[in-house]
């Protein structure tokens, strides 16, 4: 196993290297802790602070100063004395906090007296007739690239939804010479009335200068449409165009490009996978993990920081992870903490950086006809399953995601729910009369990631392992 940790037995592990897994393991390793950290990146940074460290774009100004910020929390980690690894896919933790990661072709099982999942955040589905057509991408994946590579559109380009990332994005696009032809804002009307009670307290918050001028920037050069109503990707074979409604206007635009975006969600899957306890947020419209101040989870040793632990932006994970990784330093070397910072400055700084989050919840909350689609509409886009097919498997009988498996086989795919769960359980939800939580979501195993069987062959192999198999 190419890369395999040092040792079989650490006092933390740290599952992500994002800006809450950056803090956790600069924390934790600061207190003589021996720590871990497995990212399943080419190198650290999360998607915030994606390819901080290599990205090609020289000009700083482009990518903005929170990005770049990213830059100092790497290098307290290399200077920590943590052992951190890239390219590392971890597809199983358990209760006994055993750890299955596999690197370089081959697996190993690794312990922990902690871990601290800090796994981040997905973006949301955005099941639209026509989402499946190449040409149509996510926001993420589309500042994925630009990040990395350092990549722009160039031809016709549409930019569709709500939320923070997609005036990000837009602005960084067009600082580096790229085109946007059109911005479709999908924000409900109400959805302003309803969030106006928080605005003194978004005022005050880190993100609402910060907000203000990326939307004037962006204005400044690209035509928006708000208060759109429909949406829809056209061609065949690849997106030729995209169809709108907005009030009584209806329009129909070329496009090579459509970039879609309606908010970000925990990514859940690790932590449901390892049986902690999860309860949908009805004010995201996600599933969050149960956690104390601490972000301790329901099994014992698991923490979860960061946006994994429910939507708070970059600065509010950097200190969930430290607020976790002091709690994991108080219960494993307690005479540490004092020489690290007080538990009770970084709930305080915490409690600044989420100032505010109420009211971006409030207005960016997606509209029901982006997250619950049309009977054409495919929702699961692994096993092509539209929301007829779950509408009638309803019909039939089937009371929840996991029994929709053996009907549909959503979720079943290469990318295991990730990009279908959510629409299935209020999907279903809306179908059956019931809550999302009372509908519940996939039942979720390892392996979490598709790995190769070679991989789990590679396992190194115990007595006990082999008598069972020879004894079977």
């Amino acid at each position: 196993m190419s890369g395999a940790p040092q040792r079989d037995v650490y006092d933390v592990v740290v599952i992500g290297a994002g800006p809450a897994g950056l803090a956790a393991t600069a924390t934790a390793a600061r207190a003589g802790l021996a720590v871990l950290l497995l990212d399943e990146n080419a190198g650290p940074g999360g998607q915030v602070w994606r390819a901080v460290t290599t990205t090609p774009l020289a000009a700083r100004e482009a990518l903005g100063a929170d990005f770049w910020a990213g830059e100092e929390l790497v290098r307290a980690v290399r200077a920590s004395g943590a052992e951190v690894i890239q390219r590392a896919t971890v597809w199983s933790l358990d209760g006994s906090l055993a750890i299955g990661v596999s690197v370089g072709g081959g697996s190993a099982f690794v312990g922990a007296r902690r871990v601290i999942l800090a796994t981040g955040a997905l973006e949301r589905p955005v099941p639209i007739p026509g989402w499946t057509l190449p040409g149509v991408m996510t926001a993420g994946a589309a500042q994925t690239m630009l990040k990395s590579s350092g990549l722009v559109p160039d031809g016709p380009t549409i930019i569709a939804g709500q939320g923070p990332l997609l005036w990000l994005l837009a602005a960084q696009i067009l600082r580096l010479g790229g085109r946007i032809d059109r911005i479709l804002e999908t924000t409900e009307r109400r959805n302003i009335l309803a969030a106006l009670p928080q605005a003194p307290a978004f005022a005050t918050s880190p993100y609402f200068r910060k907000g203000l001028a990326l939307m004037r920037e962006v204005r400044a050069r690209v035509r928006v449409v708000q208060g759109v109503t429909e949406l829809a990707a056209l061609g065949e074979g690849r997106l030729e165009s995209v169809a709108y409604a907005a009030g009584s206007r209806r329009e129909t635009l070329p496009a090579e490009l459509l970039l879609l975006h309606q908010g970000v969600v925990p990514h859940v899957n690790l932590a449901m996978a390892a049986g902690i306890e999860h309860r949908w947020d009805d004010g995201q419209l996600c599933w969050a993990p149960v956690l104390d101040p601490n972000g301790a989870s329901s099994v014992a040793g698991i923490a979860v920081a960061g946006d994994g632990a429910g939507i708070g932006g970059a600065e509010a994970a950097v200190l969930r992870g430290r607020i976790a990784a002091l709690a994991a330093v108080e219960a494993l070397a307690p005479a540490a903490l004092a020489r690290l910072e007080p538990m009770g400055a970084v709930r305080a700084a915490l409690a600044r950086a989420e100032r505010g989050r109420r009211f971006l919840d409030l207005l960016f909350r997606p509209a029901r006809r982006f997250r619950i689609p049309s009977d054409e509409t495919i929702v699961c886009r692994c096993e092509e399953v539209t929301a007829r097919d779950i509408r009638d498997a309803v019909a039939m009988g089937a009371t929840g995601p996991n029994q929709l498996k053996a009907y549909r086989r959503t979720g079943m795919g290469p990318c295991q729910g990730r990009l279908c769960g959510l629409t299935v359980t209020e999907l279903m939800a809306e179908a059956r009369g019931r809550t999302p939580q009372e509908i519940g979501y996939y039942r979720l195993r390892a392996p979490v990631k598709p790995i190769a069987l070679g991989e789990l062959a590679a396992l190194p192999k115990s007595e006990a392992s082999t008598a069972a198999v020879v004894r079977g």
